[in-house]
Formats: C-alpha cells, sequence, structure tokens
C-alpha cells in the first residue's frame, strides 16, 4: 500500500493559524494571509450570491454559496500542488509564483454576478464576471489585502482572466492555468459533487482522489504540461460524464432557466431604459440585486418580472425547440450572441400572439430561453509508465480513449433545448398557436439582426 504524503509546508501553503469547516472537505487548513483575504468586502459579499442562482426553487437545499466555493477552490488547488510537488514535478515553482495561484484560486468568482451566469450572458456594456473580478483584484482593498501576503495583484488578474492565442501562459504558468481552468480543473472538482450533494442528486459524482494522485507534469515543445497517468482516465471520463449530466437534470432544469430568462430581461430592460448602468451590476448581492430592481426608478416589466421571482410565480415552458427541429433552431439559437435581437424577437412574439388571440400581451410575457452552447473538448495528456502494445509512453485523450469532441457535441446537442416560456394564462395559447404563429414567426429571425 503507498503511504499516505506528508503534508507539505513550504511557504505558500503555511505557516496554517487556523482551520474552517467545510461540507466536502471537513478541514480546511489555512494562514493569516488566506483569512485576510476572506476577510475583505469583496470576499465577504460571495457569502450572500447562491452557487447555482435560481436552482433552489426546484431544490431547495442548492442555497450554497459562491464563498464557500471559492474557499473548496483554494483548498484544492493546494492540495493539487502538494501532490506535484511531492513528486518533484516542478522543480523550478517558486513560493511566489505559488501563492498567486493559490490567491487566483481564492479569488476567481469573486466578480461573480448575483444568480449564476445569466447576467453576464447580455454582453456590452456588462463585462464577463473575470474582469469584474479583475478589477476588484486591482482595485486598493484586495490588492493592499494582496501585498501583504506577498502576492502581486496584476500576477493574479492575468492567471484569472482568460488565455486567448498569443496571451496563453508559458512555463509553470500553462500548469497553473490548466490547474485552475482547463479541463479536469479543481473548479470543476469543487462546483460538481457540491452541487450535486447540495440538490441530492447521484448524478456529480467525482473520484477527486484519484485524479489528483495521477496528476503529472511533462515535458512538451509548448513547455511545462499538465497531464494525467492512465489510472486518471476513468476518473476523468466519469467527471466529463457527471458535467454533462448535471446540465442535463440540474443546470438546464426548465424552472431554473425560466427564472434565469426572467431576471435576464429584467436587468436587461433597466440597461435599456438607462434606469441601470452596468457597474452597479459589481458588486451587488443576490437580495440587494432584487432590491435594486425592484424599485420605483425601474421600467415597469422590470419591476413585474422581480415581482413575479421574488413570489415564485415563474414563467412556464410553452415550447420546446430540439437541433433536430433544423432551420427554427439555428436561427434561434443565433441569438445567444445577440441579446437585443433576442429581445426584439420576444416583442414580435408577443405582438403575434396578441394579433391572433385578440389578449391583451404584456411585452414581458413571453421571453427565449436559449443556454449558452457548451465547451465538452477534453484537452488533456495521458502518460503511460508502460505503454500497453499499440500505444505510446504520451498520447492526447482523444488518442488514449478514442473519444473525441465531436462525441461529448453531439450528446448535447440533441439534450439542449431552447425554450419559449410565457405567464401562465398564456401557456396554452402558445402552445395551440405553435405551428401557425409561433414557428413562421421564429423563423423569421433573420430579419431582426
Amino acid at each position: 500500500m503507498k503511504p499516505a504524503p506528508t503534508p507539505f509546508t513550504r511557504a505558500p501553503f503555511g505557516p496554517d493559524t487556523g482551520v474552517i469547516r467545510d461540507s466536502l472537505y471537513n478541514r480546511v487548513p489555512v494562514n493569516e494571509h488566506v483569512l485576510a483575504v476572506m476577510a475583505t468586502p469583496e470576499y465577504l459579499r460571495l457569502q450572500r450570491v447562491k452557487q447555482l442562482g435560481w436552482v433552489f426553487t426546484v431544490w431547495p437545499g442548492a442555497t450554497h454559496t459562491r464563498y464557500e466555493h471559492s474557499l473548496g477552490v483554494y483548498h484544492l488547488a493546494r492540495r493539487a500542488l502538494e501532490a506535484l510537488l511531492a513528486l518533484g514535478a516542478m522543480p523550478t515553482a517558486t513560493d511566489a509564483e505559488m501563492r498567486v495561484f493559490l490567491a487566483a484560486a481564492l479569488l476567481h468568482d469573486v466578480g461573480h454576478y448575483p444568480y449564476s451566469h445569466g447576467i453576464e450572458e447580455l454582453g456590452p456594456p456588462v463585462v464577463p464576471h473575470e474582469q469584474a473580478g479583475i478589477q476588484l483584484i486591482e482595485g486598493s482593498n484586495l490588492s493592499s489585502t494582496l501585498k501583504r501576503w506577498g502576492v502581486d495583484p496584476a500576477e493574479v488578474a492575468q492567471l484569472v482572466r482568460p488565455a486567448l492565442g498569443k496571451d496563453a501562459p508559458n512555463g509553470n504558468a500553462r500548469v497553473y492555468r490548466a490547474l485552475l481552468s482547463g479541463a479536469l480543473d479543481v473548479d470543476k472538482l469543487d462546483y460538481l459533487p457540491r452541487d450535486a450533494r447540495a440538490c441530492n442528486v447521484p448524478y456529480g459524482g467525482v473520484d477527486v482522489e484519484r485524479l489528483l494522485d495521477s496528476l503529472r507534469v511533462i515535458d512538451s515543445p509548448d513547455g511545462p504540461t499538465l497531464a494525467l497517468t492512465e489510472k486518471g482516465i476513468s476518473p476523468l471520463h466519469s467527471l466529463v460524464r457527471a458535467r454533462q449530466e448535471m446540465f442535463d437534470n440540474v443546470y438546464w432544469h426548465h424552472t431554473n432557466r425560466a427564472c434565469m430568462a426572467m431576471l435576464l430581461r429584467a436587468v436587461q430592460d433597466a440597461l435599456d431604459a438607462g434606469a441601470l448602468r452596468a457597474h452597479e451590476l459589481t458588486g451587488q448581492d443576490d437580495a440587494s440585486l432584487l432590491a435594486l430592481l425592484s424599485s420605483r426608478a425601474m421600467p415597469p416589466t422590470t419591476r413585474a418580472l422581480i415581482g413575479s421571482l421574488s413570489v415564485r410565480r415563474v414563467h412556464k415552458r410553452a415550447i420546446e425547440l430540439a437541433t433536430r427541429s433544423g432551420p427554427v433552431f439555428e436561427k434561434v439559437d443565433t441569438l445567444f450572441y445577440d441579446p437585443g435581437a433576442r429581445k426584439r424577437l420576444e416583442l414580435r412574439l408577443c405582438a403575434a400572439v396578441a394579433d391572433a388571440t385578440g389578449l391583451h400581451v404584456a411585452a414581458h410575457e413571453l421571453l427565449l430561453d436559449i443556454p449558452k452552447p457548451e465547451k465538452w473538448e477534453v484537452e488533456v495528456l495521458v502518460r503511460y509508465d508502460r505503454p500497453p502494445v499499440g500505444m505510446e509512453h504520451v498520447m492526447s485523450w482523444n488518442e488514449a480513449t478514442g473519444m473525441t469532441g465531436s462525441d461529448l457535441a453531439t450528446y448535447e446537442s440533441h439534450q439542449r433545448r431552447i425554450r419559449l416560456v410565457t405567464s401562465a394564462r398564456l401557456r396554452d395559447h402558445v402552445w395551440e398557436l405553435r405551428d401557425s404563429t409561433i414557428i413562421p414567426t421564429l423563423l423569421a429571425a433573420d430579419s431582426l439582426a
């Protein structure tokens, strides 16, 4: 039996001055600098931001927060480093860069908006939560706290910022970035089991211990690269499956998605009316955002939608579009990237239903829910110590398993639904008008761009 690894006690991790009890890991050791970051107003706000947005309307236990998730990501980041350092896998790693990595893990969601990811899907002038987080990390309060830890805020910001093309990291930063936002990153390793436990569903099981034990760093033409041993193949496959199952059953649940569509439109209308400015969204928590959007200064549609959400009067799914519906799905799907055109189509649908039924239809009673297209590629290397005949010492995930990104994407495309959600009183009317009015109106979506 392999002996348990000796806890690593280099400067980036200790000396530990306290322990925080966590629902997943029981004891999370922390030092005075981690506690200082967690005591900042920016981090404390995450205690009031639910991790899963409106999922609690379906699973009442899903009220865990970005605060505890972020602590969990820090804990797994530390454990991953401990495992790699114990193997001698990162001989050139410095204490300073490891502190930057741990700070980035702790603060990766510090700029997150309330109610999960929906608000940032509006696009400019609403910035992605990573960019909002970078502004906070480089702000005077968090910046001074990080500097007392011996951490450069600009380097933390660089690690949190998504890498694109020529800006992709090199050296050890490639490994840190892969651990923070890659195929088997510590973000997923925390949120999938944590979300599954909160919802009491069997879908998010991940063998975190085996994945951490199988981590390796290998030399590649691009520099140090995170890889797995062959023992990590099965648990990584389970991780991918767990993520898909959580999307199918929890994240894409029709009630959660209807609530998100309502919030999205409420914020959009407030921004369009000039009653809300994008920068005011940064720093809001769940309760303060609803209070802000309920104020008299907001447009009637915003107040109506937030009023309905506050009493759980949620829009109902009236029509679902599957990818096999062909052109109608394709036309509407493109509107994910054009929220303004999506809103114009929603208004056109309201007018069409009003004309067909003779009913008064308010501008917010028909909404389109278009889930974000997810990336299912597994870009990781697998290392065999003694490869089977026909295999190489180092292979891509696709070569080692025979699975491709298109295999995963095909499943997703058949599971992902675009929904037209409506007020309860209009649901049956909209269904009856599906072929005569709704589908023709959706097919005309390209005239809205």
